[in-house]
């Protein structure tokens, strides 16, 4: 992809560097971002840096001093709607950084980003993240699916961290349970909760007549509930 650098001074992002699958398991993209050292401070400074379409950022970890940023807004917003994204920060020096996100504060109407926290990371070091945990397939007739937990915490590579976890409910009975230890983990990755915390339940579908019985139910006693007050009133 050639290099090209936009009216604002920042390079091109590469939304898609390096997203794979790895044994059947998408493993997340690595996006690069061209970024320039912040040397205004305050919430006047930040707010200026935001109108020239730009975001604020702190860089730190491995035990070196913070190195504050200022990041292209645009690709940014971009890069961050995927959980646990990792960035190559290109500085005009030369220099680059490898970096996850660790806090990300927006604005609660725009929900565009006000600020980043990032954090460095090594190639090859494992870190403990949160990653989204779907469940496909559908389970057996006349079942509902309840899913108890949407993410996980695992410990994996930085370069190696799953875009998502699937746990199959394919041909489930009523009454089954599974648990994260049922979660099955691509290689290199290790859960970093307890096993034993429930997933997904598998529950009777309620039938027609069942649920016209209890809506029958609820109308009988609101109506009785009616009643009673109008007698007390009368009273």
């Amino acid at each position: 992809m050639p290099s090209v650098i936009d009216e604002r001074g920042f390079g091109p992002t590469s939304l898609a560097v390096k997203q794979a699958i790895s044994g059947g398991e998408f493993i997340m993209a690595e996006i690069k971002l061209a970024v320039q050292k912040r040397d205004e401070f305050g919430k006047g400074a930040a707010r200026r840096t935001r109108r020239s379409g730009k975001v604020p950022a702190v860089l730190y970890g491995h035990h070196t001093a913070p190195l504050h940023l200022v990041l292209p807004a645009h690709e940014t917003q971009l890069a961050l709607r995927q959980a646990n994204v990792l960035l190559t920060l290109q500085l005009p020096d030369g220099a680059e950084h490898l970096a996850l996100p660790k806090q990300v504060q927006r604005d609660p109407i725009r929900d565009s980003i006000e600020h980043v926290d990032l954090i460095i990371v090594r190639r090859g070091e494992k870190v403990t993240v949160e990653v989204p945990l779907v469940v496909v397939g559908e389970a057996g007739p006349e079942t509902i699916v309840n899913q108890e937990r949407t993410v996980v915490a695992v410990l994996a590579e930085a370069t190696n961290i799953p875009a998502e976890l699937a746990l199959s409910v394919e041909g489930l009975a009523v009454g089954t349970q599974l648990t994260l230890a049922d979660l099955p983990l691509p290689g290199g990755v290790t859960l970093a909760e307890d096993g034993d915390s429930l997933v997904v339940s598998i529950t009777k579908a309620r039938t027609s007549e069942e649920i016209e019985a209890e809506l029958a139910a609820g109308d009988a006693e609101r109506e009785t509930a009616a009643a009673e007050a109008a007698e007390d009133a009368a009273a």
